[in-house]
């Protein structure tokens, strides 16, 4: 019996210095894969890609600006900065440097959105985003942009547009049509140019017959003036 619970105990031991064993392999393995973060700022692209690639690291090109600092085609910027330590596999994310801005933004306001794609491109812009809002005037004319006109010193080749999309068309207050006769609901709402879709009756224990039970759109929300109205009526 004593002999058995030796046995026990020295299985036991074994386990737990087995398990510590692998645990400190993990963690050196862990701690063995780290590297420090290069610096990649002013490095070519080609040559950045090549580090990060003998690191382990994947390199993600974010976007290209334009640098006075940097040469065209080197790192501009890059994300974790040099020094922060890194796992293998994690991705580094860089700003391309164009070089120094030779170009100088041109007025787009008041051409239509094509127009304004060629005009950028003729700079050697291109068109970033493109925001479209109600606004007095043209639809798809250029009403503002970012930057602005005349702007040398930018920081990406990418102007940002605000299109008109025309008038925002006039919006009203729903009415409530509850409780009252269907045939004077009718009227009133053709009289001021909107549709009666579907009129439906139900049984009700309430309410005289004819009388509107329930109605879309509901009262109190805005409507244009192609909303069409639906009822239910007491049987």
């Amino acid at each position: 019996m004593i002999k058995s619970f030796l046995l026990f105990l020295l299985f036991t031991f074994l386990v737990a210095v087995a398990l510590l064993s692998a645990i400190t392999t993990i963690r050196l393995t862990i701690h063995g894969r780290q590297e420090n973060m290069p610096k990649l700022m002013g490095v070519s692209l080609e040559t950045a890609e090549r580090v990060a690639g003998g690191l382990g690291l994947e390199l993600k090109v974010e976007d290209k600006i334009y640098s006075t600092q940097f040469p065209a085609n080197t790192i501009a910027q890059q994300m974790p900065p040099p020094g922060t330590p890194l796992k293998m596999g994690q991705h580094v994310h860089v700003l391309v440097s164009l070089g120094p801005p030779q170009a100088t933004v041109p007025n787009l306001v008041g051409d239509s959105a094509r127009a304004a794609r060629i005009k950028a491109f003729q700079r050697g812009l291109t068109v970033g985003e493109i925001t479209v809002l109600p606004w007095p005037g043209d639809p798809d004319q250029v009403v503002a942009q970012d930057p602005p006109p005349a702007t040398t010193e930018v920081r990406t080749p990418t102007v940002n547009l605000l299109l008109s999309g025309g008038e925002e068309p006039p919006a009203y207050l729903c009415p409530r049509f509850i409780g009252q006769p269907i045939a004077q609901v009718r009227r009133t709402v053709e009289r001021n140019g909107f549709k009666v879709a579907q009129v439906t009756s139900v049984p009700a224990s309430g309410g005289s017959q004819g009388t509107v039970l329930s109605q879309s759109p509901a009262a109190g929300s805005k409507i244009g003036s192609d909303a069409i109205f639906s009822f239910q009526v007491v049987q």
